[in-house]
């Protein structure tokens, strides 16, 4: 099955790491409950508190670019400028194995 792979990293200003946080964490729910969603896991790097790491697949690109939409995005990505310490770094990945649980 050919589906969308990206990872997103984000990375908090130190002062607003707790902050950021929360509005990351409360995507998780919501975003799991999307049409087309097949995981999205969310992560801390280990030797970064700051630095958090999205790995998604999506069924189709449709179904991404519905949930760079969606409404429950709003409050993160209104205040993306004053939460992050560099701009979101979005790597697009193309899977050789087969994912996880299929054969």
């Amino acid at each position: 099955m050919a589906h969308v792979t990206i990872i997103g990293t984000v990375t908090a200003k130190p002062e607003s790491r707790d902050e950021l946080l929360g509005l990351l964490a409360a995507q998780v729910a919501p975003t799991r409950a999307e049409p087309g969603c097949l995981n999205y896991d969310f992560h801390v790097d280990a030797g970064d508190p700051c630095c958090f790491v999205f790995y998604e697949n999506w069924r189709t690109q449709a179904d991404l670019d519905a949930h760079l939409a969606m409404p429950h995005l709003a409050p993160l990505f209104s205040q993306l400028d004053r939460l992050l310490a560099r701009p979101v770094d979005i790597r697009h990945l193309t899977m050789l194995s087969n994912m996880a649980g299929q054969p």
